[in-house]
């Protein structure tokens, strides 16, 4: 094979790339914006240029605005998994990291120099205003309530040294975000909201079926970084890299599966989906978003 005639063209590869830069340099603004969330040494420049990379690469027909709150909800979600995972010393800290979300997504005014809920805030309100929040509001917030309950879910697991099952931890997957930050990029970019009713569960569905997907392939991608850091997965609850590697394949099947009927209806949501997964695929292969400790 021509390794070099496959290659995806050098001025979309520099389109995209271009996006990328542009959503890496809102991100340091965010950053510096809620220094509370963002300061610990893990935020490093890797990471605010690897993601900005996998949103751009995910949707290359989606210009930097649209493309601004995927970057923003992604970027907070790393936020929040600090405070839950390496920042609380009990499952009671998690506790309170998930009802001072809860009531803000609610409409609760953010306590003065708490960033995480402070960005919320914003994300929140810009959100609400969207044309399609009356549609694809309930679902925004049903996914950010399901990855705070994996979230305190897995809290518990740790500080109780209960191991989970594989099937268990799988069933967890909401605690990745993936769903949460894709419901926020959806809602953003999804206009009016006109005719969304009727693929609202099939989207979601692709949407979950995709997140145990990523979730699966970064274990196999940070499986050193888990150990060191004390982090759980899939590779410690049982199975070996062959079986993990063989329930991807097959998950991934089953996502493509979902998200066939939707390319006529749903182009972009389709696409986005697939190239997601696709786009981790290959990223955790080489690396991981997180910087050192």
């Amino acid at each position: 094979m021509d390794t070099v005639s496959v290659r995806p063209p050098a001025v979309e590869c520099g389109t995209i790339c271009a996006v990328a830069g542009r959503a890496q340099r809102d991100m340091r603004g965010w950053a510096e914006e809620y220094p509370g969330l963002f300061s610990a040494k893990p935020f490093d420049a890797a990471l605010y240029s690897t993601l900005s990379l996998a949103m751009a690469f995910s949707g290359p027909w989606f210009g930097a605005e649209q493309l601004r709150m995927a970057n923003k909800v992604c970027l907070w979600a790393f936020g929040l998994d600090w405070l839950v995972d390496y920042v609380a010393t009990s499952p009671e800290e998690v506790d309170g990291i998930v009802g001072r979300c809860l009531k803000v997504a609610e409409g609760a005014e953010p306590e003065e120099g708490d960033d995480l809920t402070l960005m919320l805030a914003g994300i929140r309100d810009e959100l609400a205003a969207a044309p399609a929040f009356g549609v694809l509001g309930p679902l925004w917030h049903r996914e950010l309530r399901g990855m705070l309950e994996a979230m305190l879910r897995e809290a518990h697991w740790k500080a109780d040294r209960v191991t989970p099952t594989f099937e268990e931890y799988l069933g967890n997957a909401d605690n990745l975000g993936f769903s949460f930050a894709f419901a926020s990029h959806w809602l953003h970019t999804a206009g009016s909201g006109e005719g969304l009713d009727g693929i609202l569960d099939e989207v979601a569905e692709a949407s979950r079926s995709v997140q145990r997907v990523i979730r699966l392939i970064n274990d196999l991608g940070t499986y050193e970084r888990d150990v060191t850091w004390g982090d759980l997965n899939a590779l410690l609850l049982g199975p070996d890299r062959a079986e993990v590697e063989r329930r991807v394949a097959e998950l991934a099947a089953r996502s493509r599966e979902l998200i066939a009927p939707l390319r006529d209806r749903a182009p972009e949501v389709a696409g986005y989906l697939e190239r997601q997964m696709d786009f981790c695929a290959g990223f955790y292969q080489v690396t991981d978003y997180w910087g050192a400790l």
